[in-house]
């Protein structure tokens, strides 16, 4: 099978020392499942085609990044193969060959790794595209963060582990409180988005607050101004009771309350 052969090679690229030390950090291999997970996950259906990104995103901790000095570039290419053969043998449609991009990310932790899809129009084909193809340059999806499998708890969760499932978590501006309920809430202009802003500065779907855990995260929706964490151009970050978020002209105090 092919793409068990492509996986063989990704886990060759990292025997002895290196692979080693990844039983503890991120698994080159896991990355290549998760990639066409999120491929599948993302896929658009047309008139005669299903497609699928072409672009992908992993963000990594610095320690799990340090883990592919040397092979970076090599896994780079397997993992584009991978994705390549996932999307022939699943009968996907690519704009474009998949592109895979390997970014740091200093608010993950080992073991822990987040992609952000994209579906990009080449250059050479944005002008007159393909009667039923998608648009170019649509905005990125949400980046999925994966953490490391962790075994199955036997004891009564602690009492403050109890405590933060009650907690309130709000986003506060213009002397109004939006109490957040989901795991996934978009913020922007659009009458359809979870927590609406009526500023010109903002975009549609301008960015998405996002539940990973305990953790909450706000990630950029590919906007027009895009946002800012206590005056920090970002495009995801992990949020901290008191934050102030900006989009547009808006500022936005994200805050969590035990309940």
């Amino acid at each position: 099978m092919v793409l068990r052969a492509i996986e063989h090679k990704i886990e060759a690229l990292v025997e002895g020392v290196f692979g080693r030390a990844f039983r503890t950090n991120v698994q080159p291999v896991e990355l290549a499942r998760k990639l066409a997970k999120e491929m599948g996950d993302h896929r658009q259906v047309s008139v005669s085609r299903v497609y699928v990104p072409n672009e992908y995103s992993v963000f990594l901790s610095p320690d799990d990044r340090a883990q592919f000095e040397g092979y970076e570039q090599s896994l780079i290419g397997e993992l584009q193969e991978y994705l390549s053969e996932h999307a022939r043998r699943e009968s996907y449609s690519l704009l474009s060959a998949p592109k895979v991009l390997i970014e740091t990310d200093d608010d993950l932790e080992v073991g822990e790794f987040g992609i952000a899809t994209r579906m990009v129009q080449p250059k050479d084909r944005a002008a007159m595209p393909e009667p039923d193809e998608p648009g170019p340059d649509l905005e990125a999806g949400a980046t999925m963060i994966y953490k490391p499998a962790a075994p199955v708890a036997t004891e009564a969760a602690p009492p403050n582990e109890l405590e933060l499932e009650r907690e309130l978590v709000t986003l506060n501006a213009n002397g109004r409180r939006h109490e957040i309920s989901k795991r996934r809430t978009v913020i922007g202009r659009s009458q359809d988005a979870d927590v609406q802003f009526d500023d010109a500065n903002i975009s549609r779907r301008h960015a998405e607050l996002r539940q990973e855990g305990k953790s909450y995260w706000i990630v950029d929706l590919d906007s027009t101004n895009g946002i800012e964490i206590n005056g920090r151009r970002v495009k995801r970050a992990k949020l901290d009771s008191g934050d102030t978020i900006t989009l547009g002209s808006t500022d936005i105090v994200f805050r969590r309350e035990r309940g």
